[in-house]
Formats: structure tokens, sequence, C-alpha cells
């Protein structure tokens, strides 16, 4: 799998076949989420809207939103608040919204707190906005650029009558006057249309409120579900990408031609192991693989996908012809030995049944051999040997290891056969097996001689 592209067949192989195992884990990822949502308590937030009236350029509004997320305005709504204006400072946000509108935010603990923050915050804008524009209380210096403007009328309207009293188009000098009376004119209104345009606070009012600050109805995210949905999707998906990263880097081989090119041989064939009779082994009685098995951890998922016998009568059919296909290839070999790497579970059960359907052509005995210390029983009344595994659990080095014990024992690999496990069947088209006697059993690398 190391070689091949990812593809959605592959995933959904890792949810069927670690189901139980993924479950577990969105159950365990949910629960931190919750334990987060107790570590941080839920935030309310709610904002109140300022319209700016005039025309304001974009950076003139940008320095508006500015000063209303200040610390001075946010330090003196703290104080009367009596709150912590440090803490407050890092609640309380502004932004431009469409037109002249600076939208000023708060955030607290609970809805009540979050619209006192963000009605308090505006209130103190405006009054700080207000004296910076120049809107005072000063009644003197509020009323200067009205006296202006009206005095700049009464001069329009006196310069009028002067013009009009002066001798109509009579003298070249009454002319001129008249002249140089309209150029006046025109010079004051332009005056008073620029002196409106530099000053866009003094043609209108100062920031107005629109309205307090809304009580929130829902808290702001992320809230309790969303930290619990988030905890759960996220082991979710860590564990679907550690299995592909895992599959990707393992060494083990998962083919029946990359297991028999290993070993030298050829390949036999693939048998079937009920779930039972694995979970009938003493190595699977432990309190660790009982939780393997509860969690679905004890099947490989990333072994390419084979046909299963359907029942025990499919299974037994299965034997058989791996029987026949080791009577075709050692026809010289009256006795064989039936090599097994040491742990698996799979393996043992499939090498056991293959003993007991041979019968005495030939004759297998069954050996269990450690694959970190590999050592096979010297060559004796056996001359060959069969090995048996299942996919997806030893590497090339690994089996590379057993071939090479074989040879120094003075074996020869006649064959493999790979072990699979088959899902257990509540019916059966068949009866039970037919009885056979127990199979000689050898465990370790000590024991020879003939068969039990």
């Amino acid at each position: 799998m190391s070689d091949d592209t990812i593809r959605l067949a592959t995933v959904g192989r890792i949810v069927r076949r670690r189901g139980r195992l993924l479950a577990v884990l969105a159950v365990l990822g949910a629960l931190v989420g919750y334990g987060a949502s107790l570590v941080f308590p839920p935030r309310y937030t709610t904002s109140a809207s300022v319209l700016l009236p005039g025309a304001w350029e974009e950076r003139g509004l940008l320095t508006q939103a500015e000063i209303a997320s200040s610390s001075v305005v946010v330090d003196r709504a703290a104080d009367t608040l009596d709150w912590d204006g440090v803490e407050l400072r890092e609640r309380v946000s502004a932004k431009v919204s469409d037109g002249n509108i600076i939208e000023i935010s708060g955030t607290a603990d609970t809805p009540e707190r979050a619209q006192r923050l963000a009605d308090q915050v505006v209130e103190q804008y405006v009054g700080f906005a207000a004296r910076v524009v120049g809107d005072t209380t000063d009644p003197e210096a509020a009323a200067r650029p009205e006296e202006l403007r009206q005095l700049v009328q009464r001069t329009g309207r006196r310069i009028t009558e002067l013009a009009d009293a002066a001798d109509p188009g009579r003298t070249v000098e009454s002319v001129q006057t008249r002249t140089e009376l309209a150029k006046l004119r025109t010079a004051l209104q332009e005056a008073v249309a620029e002196l409106n345009e530099a000053d866009p606070a003094g043609t209108g009012s100062g920031p107005v409120v629109m309205g307090p600050a809304a009580r929130p109805d829902g808290e702001a995210p992320p809230t309790r579900l969303q930290l619990v949905v988030g905890g759960a999707l996220s082991f979710f998906l860590l564990a679907v990408v550690g299995h592909l990263a895992a599959a990707r880097t393992s060494r083990r081989l998962r083919t029946e031609p990359e297991i028999a090119a290993a070993l030298g041989t050829a390949p036999l064939g693939t048998v079937d192991v009920s779930a039972e009779a694995a979970a009938h082994r003493p190595e699977a009685r432990g309190a660790r693989a009982r939780i393997r098995r509860l969690l679905g951890v004890d099947v490989r998922w990333d072994l390419p996908p084979s046909d299963t016998a359907g029942d025990e009568e499919g299974r037994r059919i299965r034997y058989r012809r791996v029987c026949a296909r080791l009577r075709d290839r050692s026809r010289a070999f009256r006795r064989l030995l039936v090599v097994v790497p040491g742990g698996d579970v799979i393996a043992l059960p499939a090498a056991e049944r293959l003993v007991a359907e041979a019968g005495d052509e030939p004759r297998l005995r069954v050996v269990e051999v450690s694959v970190a210390l590999p050592t096979v029983p010297d060559r004796g009344d056996e001359s060959g040997a069969l090995v048996v595994l299942s996919a997806g659990s030893w590497t090339a080095e690994e089996l590379a290891g057993v071939r090479e014990a074989c040879a120094d024992a003075g074996h020869t690999v006649v064959g493999v056969v790979l072990a699979g496990p088959a899902p257990a069947r509540a019916a059966r088209s068949a009866g039970r097996p037919r009885d056979t006697a127990a199979p000689a059993l050898a465990v370790g690398a000590d024991t020879r001689g003939g068969p039990a």
C-alpha cells in the first residue's frame, strides 16, 4: 500500500474494519471537547452602531474605529461599570460597517453584562469623539462657526445693496465698482464653501447612536456543542490519518506473491480461520487480546480484498484443495514440518486444521518458530517444511530469516499457505466437521522426532 494512491475506497475500508475503534476515539474526542467547554466558560457578544454624519474618507473612518476600541474609551467604560479595564480591552472591538457607521462589539460571560458593556463603550466613545472634533460644551466655542456664516451672509447682502446704489452703467467708475463688488461676493461664498468642506462636523451634529445594543440570545463561538462536535471530528480524522500513515510506512508484506518471493517458494493457496477458532487460542485469552477483539483491531484492515468462504463447508473445501496441491508438490516427502511464526494466532489454528485434513499423505507436524531468533528442528523423519502464516504480519527480513533457518536445519520449503480470518456465521450450510484425532503439536524449536 505504500506505493498506492490513497483512494476513497481505502478510507471506507478503514471505517468498516475499524468502526468500533473509530467510534471509541470519536467519543473520547467529544469528552475532551466537553472538558474544554468547562475550562473555557461561555461568552456572549453583542454590538451597537454609531453613525458619523458628514463626508468621511476611509482613513478617517478607520481612525474613528481605532478610537472606539482604544484604551482611553475602554478604561472610561470600565471605570463607569467598575470592571477590570485590562480584561475589557480584550473584549471590546470596533469595525467600519456600510456607510459612515462604526459597529462597536462587547463580549462578556452573560448576555446582560455584554449588553451593558457595548452600550457603555458606545456612550464613552460618543462623548470622547465629540470633544475631539470640537463639539464641546462651551456655548461660545460652539457658536463661533455659525456667527461667522451669519456675518458672511450680512456682508453679501450689503455688497448687493452697494452694487444697486452705484450708478448702473453711466460711468466707467460705476461699472468697475459693480465688478469689484461682484468679485468680493463670489470670494466670500467660496470661502464659506471651503469652510464647510474642511469642517464636516460643523455642518451637522456629532456621532449619533443608532439604538441600544441588543441582548444576545446565543453564545459566541465556539459554543459547547461546537467544541464537542469539533473534538469528536478531530479525533476521528486523526485516527484515519494515523491508519493511513502507518500503512504507508509499514514494511509488512500483504500480498501472496510478495510473501512467496520472500520465502523463496510457491504459494499453495489461502485458507480461512473462523473467529471462534482464533479466539479460543491461549494467546488470545488475555485482557489485552480481549480489548483488541472488542475494539476490532485484531483484524488487519490494510490487506487487499479477498474472497472468504461463506460457511464451514466452503472452508473445508479450501483446506482440502491446499492439501491436494501439497501432495502434488511433495510426493517425495512422506513427512513435513508445518512452520508457523510465533505469536500468529490466525496461522496456528489453520496449521492444526491442515494437519487434520492432510491425514497420512503426507504426515504433518506443527512447530512454532520465533521470528526474532528463528530455529527449526534438525532434519530427521521430516525433510521438508510448509510455512503457514497470516498476511500483513511479517516483513521480508523476518520471512527471510525463517527461510534461512529452514535451510540450516536441512529442510526444503515446499510451499506457503496464507491464513486469513473469516467472520463467524450463525447459520451453516453444512453440519459439524468430522471428528478427527488431535493433531501433533510441537511448540518451540527443541522438539524433535516423529509425529505424536
